[in-house]
């Protein structure tokens, strides 16, 4: 069975890890003591580690079983927006003095908020790597990496139902967790390394019909609504995937 890394124990790295058990012996990190028995469960290790974002690269060494890792994926977010260039050349530093010198595969999660707010389709050509601090920087670290720009993360206990939401014409831009772990595991088994793919559902509803749909209410099932798109295109295409979860209305089914 092959070895899985994956750092950062939240929302989405539960459930991947949770999801793709049975399929790999499951190696994790966490930040928080509490989550360690939860961890125990489903992982082979759990190592308690922070990423701070001040410059202490020298106190932190590598993980201990980075070279026996077949791959490992990176959920601990990033955002340039709400941290500052400092803080976020020092928070991927550290994470990287954990990485070594891991030369497998290795998948760093972002999010498609890398966009701009135009009402168009956008590509992953629409926003290079190296504009784009974060995934720079790791590319810089890691020229093997993988970076997925995840769409709004649902599915299970999120569901766009339950939140303050404006603009309820706009389409949304989702994908269920249980897919983005299929592309992980799809891109284990090909082998796959330095791609970029925009993870999204292929189809974006409004957000008005989503919520109709959650709530078991008529929604118009033939219209897509008109506005800012992420597309999945390429990811499609290039990996033949095909999303268990396509349409945003029936992630809560």
């Amino acid at each position: 069975m092959k070895k899985l890394g994956i750092i950062g124990y939240g929302w989405l790295g539960s459930r991947i890890a949770d999801y793709l058990s049975s399929q790999f012996e499951i190696y994790n990190t966490t930040t928080s003591p509490e989550k360690l028995a939860d961890l125990k469960s489903i992982s082979t290790q759990v190592e308690l580690v922070e990423f701070p974002e001040e410059n202490k690269a020298l106190q932190i060494t590598a993980w201990d079983v980075i070279s026996s890792l077949d791959a490992v994926i990176i959920t601990i977010p990033f955002s340039s927006r709400q941290s500052c260039a400092s803080s976020l050349f020092n928070k991927i530093q550290n994470i990287s003095a954990f990485l070594g010198d891991y030369t497998g595969q290795l998948f760093m999660m972002n999010s498609t908020g890398v966009y701009d707010k135009e009402e168009k389709v956008y590509t992953e050509a629409d926003q290079a790597i190296e504009k784009v601090s974060s995934e720079r920087l790791f590319k810089t670290n890691f020229p093997q990496i993988n970076i997925l720009r995840l769409a709004g993360l649902m599915g299970d206990d999120r569901l766009l139902k339950n939140y303050n939401v404006s603009n309820l014409d706009a389409p949304v831009n989702h994908v269920h967790y249980q897919d983005i772990a299929r592309v992980v595991q799809l891109m284990i088994e090909l082998e796959q390394h330095a791609k970029l793919y925009n993870v999204v559902a292929p189809i974006h509803p409004s957000k008005q019909d989503v919520i109709n749909a959650q709530n078991n209410e008529l929604y118009d099932s033939e219209k897509e609504a008109k506005g800012r798109i992420i597309s999945s295109a390429k990811l499609i295409e290039e990996l033949d995937f095909t999303f268990n979860y396509p349409d945003p209305r029936y992630f809560h089914i």
